[in-house]
C-alpha cells in the first residue's frame, strides 16, 4: 500500500490552499507521478469524487461501491481508497483537500463524520445542477495557483452544503441534539480509538448519562456503544492485516490497544466468524 502523505502538499493548485481539483480536461497527474502512488491508499484528506456521466467502481475499506451518474462518494481521512484500474466515466470530478482547508469555513459539515454509515450520496436533478455549477467555478479558480483564497473557500462552502443537505435528504431526520450527540461519539471514537476508554467516561465526556448514550448510539447505528466501538476497532485490524502494517498478531495487538493478544484473536473471530490467520489466507477473495 502507497503512503500519499505529501500529495496535497506536492501537487496542490493554489500557493495558500491544500486543495486539487481533478476533472476529464483539468488538474490530472502525470502517469509517472501518479504510479508512484498506487491505486490502493490510505487517505490522509478528504476525498470526493461526483459522477455527472459515466459509472466507476470505487474501494473503501474493502467495500465495493458503484457510482453512477448524479452520485458522489465521499472518503474521510485515515480510510483505505481503491482506486479503479480502468474507465472513470466520460465526465466527473475529484476533489481533495484536508483538515488545515477545511479548518478555514465559516462552520462544521455534520456529514463529514458520516453519521449515517452512508458514504455514497444520490443528488436530484437540479441538486446535480447545482453541484455542477460549483465544481465547474472552483476548476476555473484553480487554474491560476494565485487565486484569492477567500474566492475559493466560499465556492467550497457552498459545495459542502449542498452535500450535507443531500446526505441528510435521504434519511429524513433532522439534524437535532441527539444526532449532534451521535456525531461527536464516532469523532470521539476516532480520536481515541486505541486507547479504550470505558463507556462511562465517554458519556461524561459527551455529558450524557450512559443509558442516553447507548440509545442514541443504538438509535443511529444499529449497535451499542460498545459494539460500536469494537467494530471499529476489528475494522481497523482488517485494514492493517489487509495492508500489512502489522507483522504479527502480537504486534497488531499492541498497536491497537489490547494488552493482551490472545483476547485480541479471540474478539477478532468473534467478531469475523474467522480466526487472524484464516482471514489472512482468505485476503485474495476480496
Amino acid at each position: 500500500m502507497q503512503d500519499i502523505g505529501p500529495l496535497l502538499t506536492l501537487y496542490k493548485q493554489n500557493h495558500r490552499l491544500p486543495i486539487l481539483l481533478i476533472s476529464p480536461t483539468f488538474g490530472h497527474l502525470s502517469p509517472e507521478i501518479a504510479n508512484q502512488y498506487g491505486l490502493t491508499h490510505r487517505k490522509n484528506h478528504y476525498f470526493f469524487f461526483f459522477m455527472i456521466e459515466g459509472f466507476t467502481e470505487h474501494g473503501v475499506d474493502l467495500q465495493q461501491f458503484e457510482i453512477k451518474n448524479n452520485q458522489l462518494l465521499f472518503i474521510l481521512p485515515h480510510q483505505i481508497h481503491q482506486l479503479p484500474s480502468g474507465q472513470k466515466g466520460t465526465d466527473y470530478f475529484k476533489l481533495g483537500f484536508d483538515e488545515s482547508c477545511l479548518s478555514l469555513l465559516p462552520k462544521h459539515y455534520p456529514f463529514l463524520i458520516n453519521p449515517l454509515n452512508n458514504q455514497k450520496i444520490l443528488f436530484t436533478p437540479s441538486a446535480a445542477t447545482r453541484l455542477k455549477s460549483i465544481f465547474g467555478i472552483l476548476q476555473e479558480l484553480l487554474r491560476e495557483m494565485d487565486t484569492d483564497p477567500e474566492l475559493i473557500l466560499a465556492h467550497l462552502n457552498s459545495l459542502l452544503t449542498e452535500i450535507n443537505t443531500a446526505y441528510f435528504a435521504t434519511d429524513k431526520r433532522p439534524v437535532d441534539e441527539k444526532l449532534s450527540k451521535y456525531i461527536s461519539f464516532k469523532l470521539y471514537v476516532e480520536n481515541n480509538l486505541t486507547d479504550h476508554t470505558p463507556i462511562q467516561n465517554i458519556a461524561e465526556e459527551l455529558t450524557l448519562n450512559t443509558n442516553s448514550l447507548y440509545t442514541i448510539v443504538k438509535h443511529y447505528s444499529g449497535l451499542s456503544p460498545k459494539e460500536f466501538i469494537t467494530n471499529r476497532l476489528i475494522l481497523e485490524a482488517k485494514r492493517r492485516l489487509y495492508y500489512s502494517e502489522s507483522h504479527s498478531i502480537k504486534e497488531l495487538a499492541y498497536d491497537l490497544g489490547f494488552n493482551d493478544p490472545e483476547y485480541f484473536s479471540r474478539l477478532f473471530k468473534k467478531v469475523t466468524g474467522k480466526t487472524i490467520n484464516i482471514f489472512v489466507q482468505d485476503l485474495s477473495g476480496y
